[in-house]
């Protein structure tokens, strides 16, 4: 079985670091961008579109900084993959970029960074960044 490759993409965001990462943390701002619906019991999100559904536990989290999703497979077990998002702020612009860590089967990759590309598109529509 092939293995995925993680790969980084970093996409200028005109928000404040607590405005966006209000958007990348809970279920209700991940649903007007990235899902079409999330669910969240305690640490584990159900992303939902269209008619498929995929669950991850939250991994990690640091406040106003970074979330990271593990996906969990069938049997309720982490996965090796996972998707992090985080916020970068440059300390003398004060310009703050999202980091989007994901991984990517490789004839697959354009299309993952593509969607990517899409997602905060949709991301920036809904937080004015336009």
């Amino acid at each position: 079985m092939d293995t995925k490759i993680r790969y980084e993409i970093e996409f200028a965001v005109n928000s404040s670091p607590q405005l966006l990462y209000q958007y990348i943390s809970t279920p209700s701002g991940l649903s007007e961008w990235f899902a079409d619906n999330v669910n969240s019991r305690g640490e584990l999100f159900t992303f939902i579109w269209d008619d498929s559904k995929e669950r991850a536990r939250l991994a990690s989290k640091k406040s106003n900084e970074r979330v990271k999703f593990r996906w969990i497979d069938d049997q309720d077990k982490d996965t090796d993959y996972f998707f992090e998002l985080r916020i970068s702020e440059d300390e003398i612009t004060k310009d703050v970029s999202l980091v989007v860590v994901d991984f990517a089967f490789e004839d697959e990759l354009i299309e993952s960074k593509q969607l990517w590309e899409n997602q905060i598109s949709d991301l920036k529509h809904v937080i004015g960044s336009v």
